[in-house]
């Protein structure tokens, strides 16, 4: 927890120079906003008394300046605030997004995009008012003291005005909690349902779901707009009671001053200028208070992102190890997934040499995508370890890992960009030799010429402009692109027809023939003709391991050894 609560911090105090700047700002600021108060004690005492004309312009003139001058202070220190909050976004922004990326993968029932909210909640109230408001309370006490040296009873009163606005800000921080807490879980439940709603229009339209969900999100709706409804009502309603303290507070001074004078204890001028000089010292309280909504959302966004960041740290670095080129050894690995305690898959073990490949076959829920993901790092083996070349899955980070391994998902999807994009894995400035020599390698180069735009073919969001079988294609190539030693496909031909097939079988027989590693994960046969080695799975334990031609084998169960047999 405290390694979380450092990299925020220290990305705020990145900026400490910054806020000594908006600290020095609010001081001359706040001293400048007593220009009105003597403008109009001088006014009173002064000008008026003597009829003076040339006083009046002189007092008006400079009170302009100093006006002017505020104002450009004001301006600079909103600026200032407004970049504080992007250099905390800029210094944070790549480590919220790294964890959103791990975070599916560590605790599969996590919220969404709630990371990213969270850090936009903080950087909002950091560029707003509100902490321009926490740099004037500090100032206060000065306005009271001027208040003071006009007469006590004028102090007193600016006091206890004060000290009800203080009051009402606490009371504000204790009914705001628990409805800006839950406004802020039920936002996110309604995004996230939205969001499942959008992704899966298909299947929703087709079955005629969309009522039914529409409920389900009016339900969720109407418990965020209760919620928010709750804390906006507790805003609204506090923020109008200082206001109207506030108006109070200054008619209550108008009428003691109204009194010194006519006891002969204050000049009339004191009566407008203590008036002014009350108002500007509660201002900042009943700013703060306005402003308590945001920032009881802003503790608690960083509340949430201060512990997901402790949870989930960054990775240390490693030293980077050589290109794996001779084997894949996976000794006694046990599967859990994230989240949960259920075993998936048990004691699994074999060894692969390069050039080999393997066939993991077995009926639904035996293990098989399971243990896919735990060979390329995607989910840790809870026991038992899997090597490359020897060297552990978790001595490389996924950074250096990544480019040795290939990885066709089974609910595989791409990214909004480019065709070319998505094959060389969203690289900076890519190669295009590279790119187009694993679209050939997955035997997809002559259908991306034959799209619109050919490489350059946008495929929309999540792939959405091209068909499954083409989608499936180019994530085939994805996985193939820079040679990587071993590839892993998860149903790789779920949405392939013969065509998709045939070049299936020469992309794998291609990353063995260059000394690769290739494991296919497969119901259908025609997915296994490539491969030389065969892993069985039932319920989640390892059945058999060895040459294809085990499938005629009677230790076999009769479905899977007809399977094999076909894919022979």
């Amino acid at each position: 927890m405290p390694a979380a609560r450092s990299e925020l911090a220290a990305a705020l105090a990145a900026c400490r120079h910054a806020f000594v700047g908006v600290a020095l700002f609010s001081g001359v600021i706040n001293l400048l906003y007593l220009t009105g108060s003597f403008f109009m004690l001088e006014v009173y005492d002064r000008v008026l008394p003597s009829r003076s004309v040339p006083t009046l312009v002189g007092l008006a003139v400079l009170v302009a300046v100093l006006y002017g001058f505020q104002g450009l202070l004001d301006i600079v220190r909103g600026r200032i605030l407004l970049r504080i909050g992007r250099a905390l976004d800029e210094a944070m922004s790549a480590r919220v997004h790294g964890v959103l990326v791990r975070l599916p993968l560590l605790a599969p029932a996590a919220r969404g995009l709630q990371p990213l909210n969270d850090l936009d909640q903080v950087r909002a109230f950091m560029s707003g008012i509100g902490p321009a408001a926490l740099f004037d309370l500090p100032w206060m006490p000065l306005y009271l003291a001027i208040c003071f040296l006009f007469h006590p009873l004028i102090g007193l009163a600016a006091t206890a005005g004060g000290l009800l606005l203080v009051a009402v800000t606490l009371l504000t921080e204790g009914l705001l909690r628990a409805p800006a807490r839950d406004s802020a879980a039920h936002a996110g439940n309604r995004a996230v349902l939205a969001e499942a709603s959008r992704r899966n229009a298909e299947a929703v339209q087709a079955m005629g779901m969309a009522d039914r969900l529409a409920a389900q999100w009016a339900a969720c709706n109407e418990r965020y707009l209760a919620a928010h409804q709750r804390a906006a009502d507790v805003t609204a309603g506090l923020g109008g009671l200082s206001k109207v303290l506030r108006a109070m507070l200054q008619s209550a001074v108008l009428g003691i001053g109204a009194w010194l004078v006519i006891n002969q204890q204050a000049t009339a001028g004191i009566i407008i200028a203590s008036s002014i000089l009350t108002a500007r010292a509660l201002a900042p309280i009943e700013l703060v208070v306005s402003q308590w909504r945001s920032f009881v959302a802003a503790r608690q966004s960083w509340k949430r992102l201060d512990d997901l960041l402790g949870r989930i740290p960054e990775p240390a670095p490693r030293l980077a190890l050589p290109r794996p080129t001779r084997a894949l050894a996976v000794e006694a690995v046990s599967v859990v997934p994230p989240g949960t305690t259920r075993v998936v898959a048990q004691d699994v073990a074999f060894r692969l040499q390069a050039g080999q490949g393997l066939g993991i076959v077995g009926p639904s829920a035996s293990g098989k995508s399971s243990l896919a993901r735990a060979l390329v790092g995607v989910w840790p083996a809870a026991r038992g370890r899997i090597q490359l070349d020897g060297a552990a899955l978790d001595q490389w980070t996924p950074e250096t890992l990544g480019p040795h391994v290939g990885y066709l998902p089974q609910d595989m999807e791409l990214f909004a960009g480019s065709v070319a994009e998505n094959i060389a894995r969203f690289e900076t400035a890519p190669d295009a030799g590279k790119v187009i020599a694993a679209a050939r390698a997955a035997g997809v180069h002559e259908l991306i010429l034959d799209l619109p735009q050919g490489y350059e073919t946008p495929v929309g969001e999540n792939g959405g402009a091209l068909s499954a079988g083409q989608r499936q294609r180019v994530g085939l190539a994805r996985a193939l692109y820079g040679d990587p030693f071993l590839v892993v496909l998860d149903e790789p031909n779920s949405s392939l027809d013969k065509e998709g097939d045939e070049a299936l079988t020469r992309a794998i027989l291609g990353v063995r023939a260059r000394g690769g590693i290739v494991v296919v994960v497969a119901h259908r046969p025609s997915a296994l003709a490539g491969v030389d080695t065969v892993l069985v799975m039932r319920a989640g334990r390892q059945q058999a391991f060895g040459p294809k031609e085990m499938a005629q084998a009677p230790a076999v169960p009769v479905p899977l050894r007809v399977a094999m047999g076909a894919a022979s």
